[in-house]
């Protein structure tokens, strides 16, 4: 499994090697001990899984101590452009992202670590999405932001509006959050 780390501290891209035969395809898609060996040790407690159409964006989410999450991302079906936003107040790289695209078919995997809101946008129908978190979902804890807040001048890669959930709709911008981390 190579790992690829990114201007972003804490943030690896995971990409196995796949074996394949006329019968399919066969690969790792998780090592607690390649994936501690790049920096992503955590102890995982909850998987969740969703699936979503096309055009369906997700986030951006967090929750706040002390229930943070980090978040080992993967698909099992389809492609997805996969954004996490450090929220690290004193990072030097406080309120930027990184994006990263997804795809079944290659298998990558995104770890994104505690102090960062995640989101996707699902760039084909019938996406399925896996995740593993550090914690468990605690609703009192739970906060995001907006997927188009200019200050963050992410490039969703679409022209049309994605369609998201009303509750994500009206997420605070960037410069009206008091950051959690």
């Amino acid at each position: 499994m190579e790992a690829k780390k990114f201007a972003i501290d804490g943030l690896i891209e995971f990409t196995p090697r796949l074996f394949g035969d006329p019968r399919g395809v066969f690969f790792e898609s998780f090592s607690a001990r390649l994936m501690a060996g790049a920096g992503a040790d955590e102890q995982w407690v909850q998987d969740n899984q969703s699936k979503s159409q096309r055009g369906v964006l997700r986030g951006l989410h967090f929750q706040r101590p002390p229930h943070a999450q980090a978040k080992l991302v993967r698909l099992a079906q389809g492609r997805a452009l996969d954004v996490a936003v450090d929220l690290r107040r004193n990072s030097p790289t406080f309120g930027q992202h990184q994006s990263v695209e997804l795809s079944a078919e290659r298998g990558n995997i995104f770890y994104i670590p505690v102090g960062f809101a995640h989101g996707f946008l699902a760039l084909e129908d019938e996406t399925l999405f896996l995740y593993k978190c550090s914690d468990y979902y605690a609703p009192p804890s739970e906060g995001g932001l907006r997927w188009d807040d200019p200050g963050l001048n992410i490039n969703w890669g679409t022209e049309v509006a994605p369609l998201v959930s009303p509750k994500d709709a009206i997420l605070p911008r960037l410069s009206e959050l008091e950051s959690p981390f």
